[in-house]
C-alpha cells in the first residue's frame, strides 16, 4: 500500500522562506512607497511624468509577469525551478534598488535637456527595477505550492507570507528615517534640497543592502517537494491556459477591478506626511527641541491604524478559511471594507477640512483600521485561491503550471499599480500639485505655512482635500465592483478538497509504483 504521507516543510524552512519574504517587501515598500514619495516629494518630478512613469512601468511588468511565468515553469534544475532566481537575483535587485535613487533634482533644472534627462533616468531606472523585482517576485510565490503537499499547511505558509508581507511594510517608514537622515545634511550645512535628497540616497543604500540579505533566505534555506510535470507550454499555451481557468479568471477580474485600492498605500505616505506633519516628521520636535506630543500622537495612531489593521488581517484570516467558504470572505471584505473607505472622505467634510484633533484622529485612524484590514484579508484570499487553481489546473490538464498561475498574482498587483498611478497624476495635475508647484509648497512649510490651508493657486486647503479624496473614494467603489465577477466563483471548498485529494493519491500512487518496478528489477 502506497505511503500517503504528506510531503512538507519544517519550521526552520517556514522561518527561512518568511525571513526572505520580509527582505523582499522591504524593498518593494522602499520603491512602492519611498520612490513615489521621493518623485513627487523631493525631486519634484511633474505629476504627469510621474503617472506615465509608473502605469507603463507597472502595465509592462504586468504583460512581462505572465513571460516569467512561463520561464520559471520550464526552468529545471537540480535546485528546483524557483530556487535557482530566489538565491541569484536578490543581489541585483538591490543594487537596481540603489540605482534609481541617484538623479537629479527637477525643480532645480536649468535647461530643458536636464529636465529631459532627470525623466528619464527615472523612468529607465524604475522600468528596469521592474523587470528585474519580477524575476524575484513570481518564483517566491510560486515556491510555496512546490514546499509542500498538505492544504492546510499550504494555507499557513501563504497567511504567514502576506504576514511577513505585511510587517515589512516598515519599510514605508524611508521616508521617516531619510527625513531624519537629511536633518543632518542640513546641520553641516547642506541646502535644504540637497540635504532632503542626500538623506533619502544613504537611507535607502542601509536599507537595501540588510534587505537583500534577508531575501537570500528564502533560496538558500528551501526545498522544492511536489513532483513536477514533464510536460511544458510555450508562452502563448500558457496564456490561454491562464484565461482559461474560470476561477483564475474571476480572481483576475476582481482584483483589476479593484485597482484603486492601490490609491492608499500609493498616498498615504504623502498624506501623513503633509497633513500630519506639514511636510517633515522632524517637525515633532520644536526650533528650542521640544517634543510636539499632539503631533507625535497623531501620528502614531495615524500610522500604526494603517498598518495594525491589515496585520491582524492577515493573521486571523487564514484561521477563518478553515471556518469560512473562501469565496463568502473574499465577498465579505470587498463589501463592508468599502464603508471605511468611504467615511475617510465623508469625515474630511464633516470636520471642515481639520482632523488634527484627537477625537477626528481617532475616528479617521479607526477608518484606516478598517480599511487596511479589508485590504490584508483579501490579500491573504487571493494567494490562497489562486494557489487552489493552480490544483484545479492540474487536475483539469495534469500539469502544474505555478509560475504562471503566481505571475497573475503579480499582474493583479502591477495593473492595479499602474490604473492608480494615472488616476492620482490626473488628479494631482488638475489641482496642480506638481513640479515647480510641490517645490513652492515644501519651501513655504519650511517657512511656517500650513499644509491644511496652503492655497498652491487652486484653493486653501485644496491638495489635502485632493489626497482625502484619492485615498476615499475610488478605493470604495473599486471594493464594490470586485465582487461582481467572484459572486458565482466557479471553484468551491468542497470541490477544492477533492481535488486536492484525488491528486496527493495520484502522486503517491505513481511513487509506489515505482518503488515496486525497482524492487522487481532487483531482484
Amino acid at each position: 500500500m502506497a505511503d500517503r504521507t504528506l510531503k512538507t516543510y519544517g519550521k526552520k524552512e517556514l522561518f527561512a522562506y518568511l525571513v526572505g519574504m520580509f527582505g523582499q517587501n522591504i524593498i518593494y515598500n522602499v520603491i512602492a512607497t519611498g520612490l513615489y514619495f521621493y518623485f513627487q516629494n523631493v525631486i519634484c518630478l511633474p505629476a504627469m511624468a510621474i503617472g506615465w512613469i509608473f502605469t507603463f512601468a507597472r502595465v509592462w511588468d504586468a504583460i512581462n509577469d505572465p513571460m516569467m511565468g512561463t520561464i520559471v515553469d520550464k526552468t529545471r534544475t537540480k535546485w528546483g525551478k524557483c530556487r535557482p532566481y530566489l538565491i541569484i537575483f536578490p543581489g541585483i535587485i538591490g543594487v537596481v534598488t540603489i540605482v534609481a535613487f541617484l538623479n537629479g533634482n527637477y525643480a532645480e533644472a536649468s535647461t530643458q535637456m536636464q529636465k529631459v534627462l532627470i525623466v528619464g533616468w527615472a523612468a529607465v531606472s524604475y522600468i528596469l527595477w521592474g523587470m528585474c523585482f519580477t524575476v524575484c517576485d513570481i518564483p517566491l510565490w510560486g515556491i510555496t505550492s512546490l514546499m509542500t503537499e498538505d492544504e492546510n499547511d499550504r494555507s499557513k505558509i501563504l497567511g504567514l507570507a502576506r504576514v511577513a508581507a505585511g510587517v515589512a511594510g516598515v519599510g514605508v517608514l524611508v521616508v521617516q528615517v531619510a527625513q531624519a537622515a537629511a536633518s543632518i545634511f542640513e546641520g553641516k550645512g547642506y541646502e535644504p534640497t540637497k540635504a532632503a535628497q542626500y538623506g533619502f540616497i544613504s537611507t535607502v543604500i542601509v536599507i537595501t543592502v540588510i534587505a537583500s540579505i534577508l531575501f537570500e533566505f528564502s533560496g538558500i534555506f528551501t526545498r522544492e517537494r511536489v513532483q513536477q510535470s514533464e510536460k511544458r507550454y510555450t508562452f502563448k499555451e500558457n496564456f490561454k491556459i491562464m484565461f482559461g481557468n474560470k476561477p483564475f479568471r474571476q480572481i483576475l477580474i476582481s482584483g483589476i477591478l479593484r485597482s484603486p485600492i492601490q490609491l492608499l498605500m500609493l498616498i498615504a505616505m504623502t498624506l501623513i506626511t503633509y497633513y500630519y506633519a506639514n511636510g517633515d516628521f522632524m517637525n515633532i520636535f520644536g526650533a528650542d527641541g521640544s517634543l510636539n506630543t499632539s503631533m507625535l500622537i497623531n501620528l502614531l495612531i495615524i500610522a500604526a491604524s494603517v498598518f495594525v489593521g491589515q496585520f491582524i488581517a492577515m493573521a486571523i484570516t487564514p484561521n477563518l478559511i478553515k471556518k469560512f467558504e473562501k469565496k463568502k470572505l473574499y465577498n465579505f471584505y470587498s463589501v463592508f471594507g468599502a464603508i471605511p473607505y468611504a467615511m475617510l472622505f465623508v469625515l474630511y467634510l464633516i470636520s471642515g477640512g481639520d482632523l488634527t484633533s484627537l477625537g477626528w484622529v481617532i475616528l479617521t485612524g479607526l477608518c484606516f483600521f478598517f480599511s487596511g484590514g479589508a485590504m490584508g484579508g483579501i490579500n491573504v484570499l487571493q494567494s490562497v485561491m489562486i494557489a487552489d487553481c493552480v490544483d484545479y489546473e492540474e487536475y483539469t490538464n495534469g500539469v502544474r503550471t505555478d509560475g504562471v498561475f503566481f505571475s497573475g498574482q503579480s499582474f493583479i498587483t502591477k495593473l492595479s499599480g499602474g490604473i492608480a498611478s494615472i488616476i492620482s497624476a490626473v488628479v494631482y495635475s488638475f489641482v496642480g500639485y506638481s513640479d515647480a508647484n510641490v517645490d513652492a509648497l515644501n519651501k513655504a512649510l519650511k517657512n511656517g505655512a500650513s499644509f491644511l490651508t496652503y492655497d498652491g493657486g487652486s484653493g486653501a486647503g485644496k491638495y489635502a482635500a485632493t489626497m482625502f479624496f484619492l485615498i476615499s473614494i475610488p478605493p470604495a467603489i473599486g471594493m464594490l465592483l470586485s465582487i461582481i465577477p467572484t459572486v458565482k466563483y466557479a471553484l468551491s471548498d468542497e470541490e477544492h478538497t477533492r481535488i486536492l485529494d484525488e491528486l496527493v493519491a495520484k502522486r503517491h500512487g505513481g511513487e509506489a509504483s515505482e518503488t515496486q518496478t525497482g524492487e522487481q528489477t532487483e531482484e
